[in-house]
């Protein structure tokens, strides 16, 4: 039978501020007891059962951790053949203000040797490939840009050349943009002397680049919307390496209902707006700029997936269910996840169908009446056990977002 759940919230400085967080909004929809502190920064939802943040099953109050070990045949046989008798997925919402920090995952043989020689730092063994699906205009970086552009750029900005160095800056300019071995080396070279520069040659080149960019001096080769996107970084980390990165990472805008996959060792940051996300359960990411917290430059650079691809290249194309027209469905080249996305009209009652894996759904536009639960809206979750149905009479447009595994073909 379908549960509701009480979701964990999380709090960091990088989220948004009070009731503009969906985040708590979502968190206020599914708690009686959650009360939204305007001056509080609301980061992340989380939907399911990792340690640091696991979801309570209502009205009981039960851990579902504890839920699922009480009833594991609930995974369904797609979860137990290949995760045993856990949940292989975290489900989030989040609400970004403030840049997250230039980062990467490991895959599942390097981050098993990350936490097997630092515990500390790396607290799990799991790879954690993510995607985010936008429910806002959605803005962050996602994998080098292409080369072409980057060579333009190091031409262009006296500053990038710089921080540098005459041997990267000659191997960029020079290499034949046909040359994918060459032009992965050249990348790796530039990228790994910028994050591992003198931080004071950072700062004075940072503060050299925005004040020529916020006195509206010419930089013909920088576009506005970079230009723009620097000195917001700027404002949110003075002098971080991370604004240099800008010029190696393509800028990505997704619309609504848009999303991106990133796989293991690509180099990303989420800068504003608001996603679901869904991920490996695992809480390992390897950062080194736009961050306060702990910077493992060396891991990151040598881990880093140094193919340059478009904007395009990174997007994630759903395919519409053969059985259910209402269904988009987000499928990633990981076993661990896959994600619905039900749109379903007002006034029309509906089926969530069996699958063979528990699920895991949030609403978050619209209203409904669920079969042994109640009215649903903007920021309920339900957990789904594996081989069971739920009914939904809607009363308005309702959109949910199912996690689940798929079988592997």
């Amino acid at each position: 039978m379908a549960k509701q759940l009480e979701c964990c919230v999380k709090n960091y400085h990088w989220g948004k501020e009070g009731s503009t967080s969906k985040v708590a909004q979502f968190a206020k929809a599914g708690s009686e007891e959650f009360t939204i502190e305007e001056s509080q920064m609301y980061a992340e939802l989380w939907m399911g059962t990792l340690a640091t943040g696991p979801a309570v099953v209502k009205p009981k109050g039960i851990l579902l951790p504890d839920y699922i070990a009480k009833n594991p045949s609930c995974l369904g046989k797609t979860i137990l053949d290949g995760f045993n008798e856990a949940l292989p997925f975290l489900f989030k919402v989040l609400s970004v203000n403030k840049s997250l920090s230039i980062q990467a995952h490991p895959n599942k043989k390097h981050a098993e040797e990350l936490n097997r020689k630092f515990p500390d730092i790396y607290k799990d063994s799991n790879h954690k490939p993510e995607m985010a699906l936008a429910l806002t205009d959605f803005e962050g970086m996602c994998g080098f840009r292409p080369f072409s552009e980057l060579q333009i750029y190091v031409k262009g900005v006296p500053e990038l050349a710089i921080v540098l160095g005459e041997a990267a800056v000659e191997s960029v300019i020079s290499i034949d943009v046909n040359d994918e071995g060459a032009i992965k080396a050249a990348l790796k070279q530039a990228f790994s002397f910028l994050m591992r520069q003198d931080s004071m040659v950072i700062l004075e080149q940072v503060m050299t680049l925005v004040a020529r960019l916020e006195s509206h001096l010419p930089v013909d080769c920088i576009e506005e919307e970079l230009m723009e996107l620097i000195i917001r970084l700027n404002s949110q980390f003075p002098g971080d390496v991370g604004i240099f990165a800008a010029f190696f990472l393509n800028h990505m805008k997704l619309k609504p209902g848009e999303a991106m996959f990133l796989a293991a060792n690509l180099p990303h940051a989420y800068l504003s707006g608001d996603c679901i996300e869904c991920m490996a359960t695992s809480d390992n990411v390897v950062r080194a700029g736009l961050t306060p917290k702990f910077k493992d430059v060396d891991t990151l650079v040598e881990m880093l997936d140094y193919t340059p691809r478009s904007k395009e290249d990174n997007l994630m194309s759903p395919s519409i269910s053969v059985d259910d027209p209402c269904v988009r469905v987000f499928k990633p080249p990981v076993p661990d996840f896959a994600v619905h996305d039900i749109q379903i009209e007002a006034e029309r009652s509906y089926v969530l169908s069996e699958e063979k894996s528990a699920s895991i759904v949030i609403a978050t536009e619209g209203q409904g009446d669920f079969s042994t639960i109640g009215k649903i809206g903007p920021g309920h979750v339900i957990f789904l056990p594996a081989n069971e149905s739920c009914s939904v009479k809607t009363s308005s447009n309702m959109v949910l977002y199912r996690a689940l595994c798929l079988p592997q073909v």
